[in-house]
This record gives C-alpha cells, structure tokens and sequence, in this order.
C-alpha cells in the first residue's frame, strides 16, 4: 500500500452513483409493493452495501483500512431505473472514493440478485464517483510568486565543520510546492537571527536548528519577542504531528507567527524533524497570504 503516514488527517467524503435497470414497470411495481420473493429489496440491498463498504479493504488489495464514520444510502425511482446514491464519510489520512463506489456495486449486485427471478432483463448500468471532498482538491492552495529564506542556525555547521541536510530537506519540500527558496547557514547567535528577520524581503522565513533545550538553543527566545503576532495553532500542529510519530517531539520549542506580513517559522534542526514540521502544516499554512490579501482589499 502507498505510505499515508506522512499525510495530515481531515474529514473525507465521497459520493458514488449506481444505476439497476428493470425490464417492466411489473418489477418496478412488486419492489414498491413489497413483494419479491427474496424480500425487500431496499432493505436487503442497503444492509449488503453497508457491509461491502466496511469490505472494501479486505477485498481490494491497495485500500487502506480505515475508519467509517458514516454511511448513507438513498434510492430514487425513475420509470424503469432505480438509482442508487451511496455516501461515506470519515475523519482520516486518506479518501473514501474506493468504499462509495464499491458500497454502490454491492448495493446493485444486490438488487440485481433479488430481481432476476422475476425480470431476467434486469441490469446493472454505471457505477461512478460524483463528488468528493476533504483532500488536495478542497484546499488548493495557489503558492504562485511567494519566496522564502531558510536559515540554519548551527554554529557547528557554519563553522564548516557538519553538513546541512535539515535546510536542504526544507528547500526541497518547498520546491515541491512551486515556492522558490535560497538559503543562509548562520550561527546560535540571536544578532545573526535578529538580522536575518529584519533585513528579510522574502514571503516568509523558516529558520531551522536552535529549538531545542539546550544551552545554546536560541532561537525561539530570540524570534518571539519580534512577531507582531503567533500563529499558535500552527506550532501545536507541529508538536501533535510531531508527538504522534516519535516521543521526543514534546521537548521542541518549534515557533510559528507573522512580522510585517511575512510567515516565521523556527523548525527543528534534525532532518527529520523539519520534515515533519513541514508536511505537518504545508501547503495548508499558505493559506494565510489569502487571508492578508483579502484584508488589504477590504
């Protein structure tokens, strides 16, 4: 299966369409009068599609097991078809088009079973996703024109004496999201990190390196005082994302906020801390030149 451990979790949705097709409107008429000899069709159909939809990874190898959090099946009667509407629902890392559409199959394979005793026309027409929702296509986030600067604050590496793999990680990550990044590797010291922010004309400024505990970790205290607001909810995305995958992730003192209109970031030194910040909060984050924009037309 494709790895999803990287992803950030929110609320799924999907809608798939299915259509059984009879060859009188007799059938139509014994399926609203209740009497097809293998029982209810609606109630029968609709139980199979729930099970098919709680199914959907036992039978289909690539589908990730998944919470369901809700299921909703309606029908609709249009002369001789039956339509079929099934929607899913969950809170979760990865989408459930496969379990709507497959929900849906099962729901017409079903009625398809009912029926051909008394309507060996009967037939199953499309089967198709309509919407979905709560992925990359909900939340388009348009980084087109935004520069950055990452600054590595180490004084082991900018004495020459380690090699920048955290700053190179975050540039490329960056990359991936059209958003063009040079990078500067200063000290631990809070005048070269003052510097940087103030002379800064870039879109935004991640700083990496200087967040944790220890007696020359720096830069957190030294940003803080500068934003002209936090951006808490970012930092506690970080640590949460950071939390759920390695322990040691509660001592970060990764900070997030604005200052004249830019994004500041301090993420974490280790490459795999950066990383983690960054897919923790990325392209999502982006969203706040929308809203400033948004302001500076109002």
């Amino acid at each position: 299966m494709i790895d999803i451990t990287h992803k950030v979790t929110t609320l799924r949705e999907a809608t798939a369409l299915a259509v059984v097709k009879t060859s009188s409107q007799e059938t139509i008429d014994r399926i609203k009068e209740n009497t097809v000899p293998k029982g209810n069709v609606f109630e029968m159909s609709k139980a199979a599609g729930l099970l098919g939809v709680k199914k959907t990874p036992d039978l289909l190898p690539d589908c990730h097991p998944l919470p369901i959090e809700y299921t909703g099946i309606d029908f609709e009667i249009s002369g001789l078809e039956i339509h079929i509407s099934m929607t899913v629902k969950t809170i979760y890392k990865t989408g459930v088009e496969v379990e709507a559409m497959h929900g849906a199959s099962i729901v017409a394979l079903t009625m398809y079973d009912m029926l051909k005793p008394i309507d060996k026309n009967v037939e199953i027409g499309a089967i198709r996703l309509e919407k979905k929702k709560g992925g990359k296509s909900s939340f388009k986030i348009n980084a087109d024109g935004l520069k950055a600067h990452v600054v590595v604050c180490s004084d082991t590496i900018s004495k020459g004496k380690g090699v920048d793999k955290a700053g190179e990680a975050i540039v490329s990550k960056l990359a991936e999201l059209g958003i063009e990044a040079k990078k500067s590797i200063i000290p631990d010291d809070p005048e070269s990190i003052r510097s940087i922010l103030s002379e800064n004309t870039a879109d935004m400024i991640i700083y990496t390196g200087g967040t944790g505990v220890g007696p020359r970790d720096v830069t957190p205290d030294t940003i803080e005082p500068l934003l002209d607001l936090r951006l808490k909810g970012v930092e506690e995305q970080m640590r949460n994302y950071g939390q759920q995958r390695m322990p040691y992730a509660m001592l970060s003192r990764s900070v997030a906020g604005m200052k004249n209109g830019k994004v500041v970031l301090a993420l974490p030194g280790s490459t795999k801390g950066a990383v983690e910040c960054m897919d923790s909060v990325f392209p999502h984050i982006l969203h706040v030149y929308k809203v400033i924009e948004g302001k500076r037309h109002d």
